[in-house]
């Protein structure tokens, strides 16, 4: 058998089994993605899909040019998708902070609450913020506090599964140190764990904000307030170039919130 080494990796032929599992996940996979082919193709009407270029042209000749003197009236939706993004993530960093604490494996007070954060963080993270804000919408009714909610039960598995990870990588000779000076358990997490965490903590933060910017802007077409309601109202009464001046000015909200978001990243770094 021949061997190879290279910067200190052993590599090796593959044996007949070997080569035979490789086939053998390959013709899996062709069949998997036939048979997904063939599932779509059977449920498509090729005839639309043929006729959707000249469509999409028809669409866009539509939505020129916006209409600029809408603007003045976006100002107000434009700041309530910054305000359910900015409350949004502060909620869920608040509520993440001790659910990751409970998660971590170093710092978990019981290890019979490890499992029930870990599922509170997975709940968080499997239903998308659009499901947060139908079900709030339909509790609450619409505007910006269904949007503030359902932003921060979707960040809340993000930011905890997260810093739990960052908790768990941490170096434990300060906190060793801080044990055999007689510190508590509320000393040892402020001394030992929390400096060595606030830079990941920082960076986790800002990153969910930036995300939940754009996540802002989707949950209002479901009612959840913010610029996303005054699209949908604009595509539901075929205000097309309404529609175009309202997509370009949640581009530019984005883009200022990559902006804002990088400059405060490398400032705490």
């Amino acid at each position: 058998m021949r061997r190879r080494q290279r910067a200190g990796r052993i590599w090796r032929r593959r044996g007949a089994a070997e080569r035979l599992a490789v086939w053998a996940l390959w013709l899996a996979g062709t069949l998997v993605l036939v048979q997904c082919w063939r599932h779509v193709s059977g449920h498509t009407t090729w005839e639309f899909a043929a006729d959707a270029p000249a469509q999409a042209a028809d669409l866009f000749s539509r939505m020129l040019p916006p209409r600029w003197s809408y603007l003045g009236v976006l100002a107000r939706p434009l700041w309530d998708t910054v305000t359910i993004a900015t409350l949004g993530t502060l909620l869920a960093v608040l509520l993440a902070v001790p659910l990751a604490f409970l998660a971590a494996r170093n710092t978990a007070p019981h290890a019979a609450l490890r499992p029930l954060a870990l599922l509170g963080i997975v709940t968080s993270r499997s239903i998308n913020s659009v499901l947060w804000a139908l079900l709030l919408v339909a509790m609450l009714g619409p505007g910006i506090l269904a949007g503030i909610l359902a932003i921060a039960l979707r960040s809340i598995g993000f930011v905890a599964k997260l810093l739990y990870e960052a908790i768990e990588e941490i170096d434990p000779a300060p906190v060793e140190a801080v044990l055999c000076s007689g510190a508590g358990p509320a000393q040892v997490l402020t001394y030992g764990v929390a400096p060595q965490v606030m830079p990941a903590f920082a960076g986790i933060a800002l990153f969910r904000w930036d995300i939940n910017v754009r996540e802002a802007t989707v949950v209002g077409l479901v009612g959840a307030g913010g610029i996303g309601l005054q699209l949908d109202a604009a595509v539901s009464a075929l205000e097309w170039q309404k529609g175009s001046l309202i997509l370009l000015a949640t581009l530019g909200l984005v883009l200022l919130g990559e902006a804002a978001s990088a400059r405060l990243r490398r400032a705490l770094t």
